[in-house]
């Protein structure tokens, strides 16, 4: 089984900057791999380990990805090789953008079985990436995956629902977007991180972007309020309803 695991670098939140007028400032943000992304990678890896098969981790962004020690914590973590498609115009680019950049290298790559995303990204954390990727691709998709088990020649997977569990087959070549419930990411050892330094990287020039299907007005931080400390309680659903009677009432 080839599965390709998608990441995406994005800003160290604790380095973020908010500025006085609620603007966000990057400058001394270092790029890291996406919390989220790390559960696809290793949810990859455990699958590869049950059928003998590989691991490929893929990216799309600006010149962070051509850091040394982003892409090495990246292999170090389970992948057995990396695929960046890189142009500083993808930093900015929106989740329809992206996933066609990605379904583009996906193709490229060939004889992909499965494609593996996290939640959303940890940056903008839209969660549509996965889902337009597999649309894209043509593959069955899902999001919301918080088990896998190969089957024969296709998988079984759970979705977690308010009050159940859904099980689902997929048939292959499929492309599964996960819950950060679902594993939890492994630490590399100095074993791993050596072995890093010797697995392949290649880079590819990104094509030309689609139109973006959304535009950016404007991105400020939340308003500082101070908190009112009021708690519902009660079962789900009345915890809802007096919720909403309340919000109704601000």
């Amino acid at each position: 089984m080839k599965i390709v695991a998608c990441f995406k670098a994005s800003p160290d939140a604790q380095d973020i900057q908010t500025l006085p007028d609620r603007t966000l400032n990057l400058e001394r943000a270092a790029s890291k791999i996406g919390t989220y992304d790390l559960n696809a990678i290793e949810a990859a890896r455990q699958l590869a380990d049950a059928t003998g098969g590989t691991v490929v981790g893929l990216s799309a962004g600006g010149a962070a990805l051509s850091n040394a020690k982003l892409t090495k914590d990246a292999l170090s973590r389970g992948l057995d090789e990396l695929v960046a498609v890189v142009d500083e115009a993808l930093v900015s680019a929106e989740g329809y953008q992206t996933a066609q950049v990605l379904a583009g290298a996906v193709r490229d790559l060939g004889d992909v079985d499965l494609v593996l995303c996290g939640a959303g990204s940890s940056d903008v954390y839209a969660q549509q990436v996965g889902n337009q990727l597999g649309t894209i691709l043509g593959w069955a998709t899902l999001n919301g995956v918080d088990a896998i088990s190969v089957e024969g020649d296709h998988l079984v997977v759970e979705r977690p629902l308010e009050d159940a569990v859904q099980v689902v087959e997929v048939a292959l070549p499929a492309a599964l977007s996960l819950t950060s419930g679902i594993n939890t990411p492994r630490i590399a050892g100095m074993k791993d991180i050596l072995a890093a330094g010797k697995k392949p990287v290649r880079t590819l020039d990104a094509p030309a972007l689609a139109p973006a299907s959304a535009t950016l007005v404007s991105q400020l931080a939340p308003e500082q309020v101070e908190r009112r400390h009021i708690i519902l309680e009660g079962s789900p659903a009345d915890a809802a309803a007096e919720l909403a009677t309340y919000l109704k009432a601000l």
